[in-house]
């Protein structure tokens, strides 16, 4: 069943099938909370968020208009939404977080070194990404992270392609400034944003 049909099963009473909408996107809304919430340290919240999400979309299901948006558009929206809302109520949007404690790591005797730079480097990439401003950040996560295309994420940010075009721009740019300090004195010639995509 595609998502359209689904939610029409579901306007139409089939309120069970709503559990396979979550089990579709659940694991992708999750890791997009879970990453706009570093910003302001709290992650420990990602799972009630996600939650709170998918209960607002439910609530809501009968005014999604599938002309206007993807089921998956509408649903990040919500999500962001959601998060941004936590995050003026703690008002802690704009605290850079240090995640390189919150990332686990195996004991350095049991992990080769290439791993443990390759750790580190992603802890570096991540706090460089917590760094930016939100509509920065939630475009580059959407993009690099969730794999969205232009238009979905102008469609979640509210924003017209160009200008996300943009804000990937200024955002990649920025990452790399800030890491570049960390790996210019490094031997190795793997780029720390090398899987960073430049389109």
């Amino acid at each position: 069943m595609t998502d359209t049909q689904l939610i029409r099963e579901i306007k139409d009473g089939n309120v069970q099938l709503y559990a396979e909408l979550m089990r579709r996107y659940q694991r992708k809304i999750l890791a997009f909370i879970f990453h706009m919430l570093k910003s302001g340290r709290l992650e420990h919240m990602a799972e009630d968020l996600c939650s709170e999400t998918f209960y607002k979309a439910y609530r809501s299901l009968h005014s999604f208009r599938e002309l206007d948006a993807s089921f998956s558009t509408w649903l990040y929206t919500i999500a962001r939404n959601t998060v941004l809302s936590e995050l003026r109520k703690q008002k802690v949007s704009n605290v850079p977080l240090d995640d390189a404690n919150t990332i686990p790591l195996a004991p350095p005797e049991a992990v080769p070194e290439l791993r443990l730079l390759q750790n580190e480097r992603m802890a570096m990439v991540r706090e460089a990404i917590n760094n930016l401003p939100e509509k920065q950040r939630s475009a580059l996560i959407l993009r690099e992270y969730d794999q969205l295309d232009y238009q979905e994420i102008a469609n979640i940010l509210g924003q017209t392609v160009s200008s996300v075009k943009s804000l990937l721009f200024r955002a990649r740019a920025s990452v790399k400034t800030q890491l570049e300090p960390y790996f210019e004195e490094t031997a190795t010639t793997v780029e720390p944003y090398e899987g960073m995509r430049t389109r």
